[in-house]
């Protein structure tokens, strides 16, 4: 019979380390782009005869669900979110009989044609009738200065650190590519693009070592998210992208390995095959979420290349074409597929390709963790 012998947190640093681990570890929720939805997740706690009742939401605009220490136990999870609770919460119902935990800035109003509009700043956001998030901009739902949001999250820090055996991380950080438009202004303006990166360089290793004096020796990992890809390819050159971004990207790396042990872990959504070499030269330890359904993405290529150079956290199921679609055993027989191809020889954390949308069955999760855990073992 299989048998743990580590806590989370250990499992998940010496994954990323590529030293040898008891089981895969399985994340659900570290990150906003490996969670779940709050609908899927109060139907799965639903159907689990798990509570329902205290269901809170830390992303409100994908409208994701915080993992219960219940859920995580159920299935075998070794990560925890690390974003604190929200101060002053309120209730909010999305619909029957969906209601869910949220904080006092969050005031959406429900128009006649039963969408949710929600008005911050300059940010405008709609969710329409029936829907599962929001869309149309990402404003912030805690307002604090720098130093008293630097306490807010050393707290939480410390917490997760003594109470948990868990592993978490800080999100927060760009990667020096801000999508379509800037890979415009990368050929018609590089200069100016190379300054804009500079000032953002400086900005965030001076976050940085706030973060790292006040709470970095609780935490695994920091996340710099950038959406480099397309369904089909990524959106700049590799030569454009190694003028323009990549030596930022490595200098912040480059920095954050030389003042701590954290480990930097990448967001990208979508093909970036062709740029991988380059992030994986500028210091990035961890991929995120390996869009396995894009084009040039396969796993087995992917970790034929690069799986003893960089940690691949996700492509354990494809949610764009399989996690919703296919019957519960469908989606068992998939992961079995992307474990076996992911899992040998380490550096790989289990999550599927991004968030579990709304309308996902608790069948089919069930099916994708319950897999997951059987073929984790070494």
């Amino acid at each position: 019979m299989n048998k743990e012998t580590m806590t989370g947190r250990e499992r998940v640093y010496k994954t990323i380390r590529h030293q040898p681990v008891d089981r895969m570890p399985i994340d659900l929720g570290c990150h906003f782009s490996t969670g779940i939805s709050v609908v899927a997740y109060w139907n799965l706690c639903k159907y689990l005869g798990f509570d329902t009742d205290d269901i809170e939401m830390p992303d409100c605009v994908q409208c994701l669900a915080r993992v219960s220490d219940a859920v995580a136990e159920r299935f075998h999870i070794d990560t925890v979110l690390l974003n604190p609770p929200w101060p002053n919460p309120w209730r909010w119902t999305m619909r029957e009989p969906y209601t869910f935990t949220v904080p006092e800035t969050f005031t959406p109003r429900l128009r006649d044609d039963g969408a949710w509009i929600m008005e911050s700043g300059e940010y405008r956001l709609e969710m329409p009738a029936g829907g599962f998030f929001f869309d149309g901009g990402w404003p912030g739902f805690i307002r604090m200065s720098h130093e008293d949001n630097m306490k807010f999250y050393a707290q939480r820090a410390k917490q997760l650190y003594e109470e948990t055996d868990r592993f978490t991380m800080y999100m927060g950080y760009g990667a020096y590519f801000d999508g379509l438009d800037f890979a415009c202004d990368m050929l018609t303006d590089p200069d100016g693009s190379k300054a804009y990166n500079e000032e953002r360089l400086t900005s965030s290793i001076s976050h940085f070592d706030d973060l790292n004096k006040s709470f970095g020796r609780y935490i695994g990992a920091v996340v710099v998210n950038s959406d480099l890809g397309m369904q089909t390819g990524p959106m700049c050159s590799p030569e454009s992208y190694e003028d323009v971004c990549y030596p930022y990207l490595k200098r912040f790396c480059d920095h954050v390995h030389a003042e701590s042990d954290l480990k930097v872990f990448l967001h990208s959504c979508g093909s970036i095959a062709k740029l991988l070499p380059l992030i994986v030269d500028a210091g990035v330890d961890i991929l995120n979420p390996v869009q396995i359904s894009a084009a040039d993405m396969d796993a087995r290529s992917l970790k034929s290349a690069f799986g003893d150079k960089v940690t691949f956290w996700g492509g354990g199921c494809d949610t764009q074409h399989v996690l919703w679609a296919l019957p519960p055993e469908g989606v068992a027989e998939h992961v079995r597929g992307q474990v076996a191809a992911l899992k040998p020889g380490g550096g790989f954390v289990f999550n599927m390709v991004h968030n579990i949308m709304g309308n996902v069955p608790p069948e089919n999760i069930i099916a994708m963790l319950d897999t997951a855990y059987e073929e984790s073992w070494y």
